[in-house]
């Protein structure tokens, strides 16, 4: 199984001080892992923000190191948003949008989100 992170599983992942960077760091070990853009974005966007402070050039820098190492896959944003499955909320349309795509590529959505219930959602042991 190849397995599509979501934001706060690549953010657990890559920030040592993140609450679950050890459940995502037993979890991974010998994963087929892959990304897409909505993902990278959204490491960006909160690595940069007051809670973990980095530079847009550090956390840049973070997922180029972290490409390096790990080589996900790449999963273009190739599903039309009305394609994918209808989010019960707002807040969760993001989510919907990842495991739809996930879905469409045969994989599964690897999320930290014990409350999804979208089929292609993988909820990280804890």
């Amino acid at each position: 199984m190849i397995y599509l992170l979501d934001v706060s599983t690549l953010l657990a992942w890559l920030w040592v001080e993140h609450e679950h960077h050890p459940r995502v760091l037993r979890w991974q070990k010998g994963k087929a892992i892959a990304i897409c853009p909505i993902t990278e974005l959204g490491f960006l966007r909160i690595s940069t923000q007051p809670v973990f402070g980095a530079t847009m050039t550090e956390a840049r820098e973070m997922l180029a190191i972290w490409h390096k190492k790990v080589q996900p896959r790449f999963v273009p944003c190739d599903l039309e948003i009305l394609a994918s499955a209808t989010a019960p909320s707002s807040r969760l349309a993001t989510d919907f949008y990842l495991a739809s795509l996930a879905s469409k590529h045969k994989m599964s959505w690897a999320t930290l989100d014990e409350n999804n219930q979208h089929p292609a959602a993988f909820v990280l042991p804890e």
